[in-house]
């Protein structure tokens, strides 16, 4: 019977990840419409938001390894601002966090992390699950993606009151590009990238362990995790996150019950990255988006 309830339970998520009902700084981005990003949580210290995460089911968050993170610590869901009235938010305090064994602080790798709730929240049509990239998925260059987080709109610049989740559209840049950016061997295979070549629009300080989703169909999945970057919106030096897709199998050994829903995402036409050669590297200095 327990058996026969957690496939049943397995079902229930997959059917209901990804999907906002109400869909229909981040920085160059805009205020996002209430409910529109209903996994996004906000991860806080002594009543101060300090970094992102997604719900990935009722009692568990994804988020980033980097940084430390405090021994007393808040999960606030169905936040549209930081200050002010937010009828549909919850919070939670974290009863466990769970780094990835092989996160290496100096490159970055590895940059995943999962907290556990101290109860479960109830689903609503501002919040809900994320759908998680699954192995195999493929994210060609220009593949349109979102990134929301409550982070910095310059480097330095606090987004200004009542802190209004952000939102804001990039498009995937491959590994290969984002590598002659970066400096070769800088973006390995457990990193994604996007932005713009012309900069101007990015994740920044504050948005580090928030999604960057993509949509298929009618669910959003999560490609990536916010990690790092040179500087905010940068030409030549799009965001880096955490590739989801690497981390189904690290993900289920942590879960015992209440597996998230993992979507193949898969990329139409040819990946112009493969066309991509560099000639020259630069190794700039990286700023942790923290």
């Amino acid at each position: 019977v327990d058996i026969i309830a957690h496939c049943v339970l397995i079902v229930c998520l997959s059917a209901v990840c990804g999907i906002s009902p109400l869909n229909t700084r981040i920085v160059g981005g805009q205020n996002a419409p209430p409910g529109n990003w209903p996994w996004q949580a906000s991860l806080q210290s002594s009543g101060s938001h300090f970094c992102g995460g997604s719900l990935i089911n009722s009692q568990l968050l994804l988020t980033a390894s980097q940084g430390n993170i405090p021994a007393s610590l808040t999960v606030s869901l169905g936040l549209q601002s930081l200050q002010g009235s937010n009828p549909n938010g919850v919070s939670r305090t974290v009863t466990n966090v769970i780094k990835h064994p092989n996160y290496n602080s100096r490159t970055n790798d590895n940059d995943i992390c999962l907290l556990q709730l101290s109860s479960p929240v109830t689903f609503t049509d501002f919040i809900v699950p994320v759908c998680l990239a699954a192995p195999g998925s493929t994210f060609f260059s220009g593949v349109s993606s979102w990134v929301t987080g409550w982070g910095t709109i310059a480097s330095g610049v606090s987004l200004p009151p009542p802190g209004n989740l952000m939102e804001v559209n990039v498009p995937i840049v491959g590994n290969r590009e984002c590598n002659c950016n970066y400096g070769v061997g800088s973006i390995t295979n457990n990193m994604i990238c996007a932005g713009l070549r012309a900069g101007g629009k990015d994740s920044c300080q504050g948005d580090s362990g928030g999604p960057l989703v993509s949509k298929q169909g009618n669910r959003w999945i999560l490609g990536g995790i916010v990690s790092f970057g040179n500087g905010c919106a940068q030409p030549n030096f799009p965001g880096v996150y955490t590739r989801m897709s690497q981390y189904q199998s690290w993900i289920n050994n942590q879960i015992t019950s209440s597996q998230p829903g993992f979507v193949t995402f898969t990329s139409t036409g040819t990946d112009s990255d493969l066309s991509i050669s560099c000639l020259c590297f630069t190794f700039p200095p990286i700023l942790l988006y923290t």
